[in-house]
């Protein structure tokens, strides 16, 4: 039998403390091995928030660290070098992302979305880009949408 623990935990920085300790603790799994291989497994995702799930085998305890994407907002705000979005999304704009940049994180997001469709992703990414308030090229990503629906700017893949 195997037991799941889901976190999200921050990029190369996850500690022994809560929530990971107290859930490794009545499993006997030593938590400070266990967050040293997340923080090492992590890394790559600093500054940011990152899911992370634990399967974990009571009898061996052995675990796997499977470490999924951190949120869309979050690769976005990094992106254009922003810890928050905007308060006011729609009256605010804290910043400007690439188009390109867009479609990177559309295809790093891709598989937790479902899609095989870039074209999708990247449409869903841009509504992500309109609640934390991040224009594309200086449009507002609504702008970007219908130009992408049109045929006016091609999504290749």
């Amino acid at each position: 039998m195997t037991v799941e623990l889901k976190f999200l935990v921050p990029g190369g920085k996850a500690t022994p403390g809560p929530p990971i300790g107290p859930a490794l603790g009545p499993l006997g799994i030593n938590a400070g091995k266990v967050v040293a291989d997340i923080n090492k497994a992590t890394a790559k995702f600093a500054g940011m928030m990152v899911p992370v799930t634990l399967k974990i085998d009571p009898a061996t305890k052995e675990y796997e660290i499977i470490v999924g994407t951190p949120p869309t907002s979050a690769l976005a705000l990094k992106k254009i070098g922003k810890e928050k979005g905007a308060q006011n999304p729609g009256k605010e704009v804290v910043g400007d992302i690439a188009l390109a940049d867009v479609v990177e994180i559309a295809k790093q997001k891709m598989e937790q979305m479902n899609t095989s469709s870039l074209k999708s992703a990247v449409l869903t990414v841009l509504g992500t880009l309109v609640s934390a308030g991040i224009n594309v090229e200086g449009k507002s990503p609504k702008e970007v949408q219908k130009a992408i629906k049109s045929g006016e700017i091609e999504i290749e893949g």
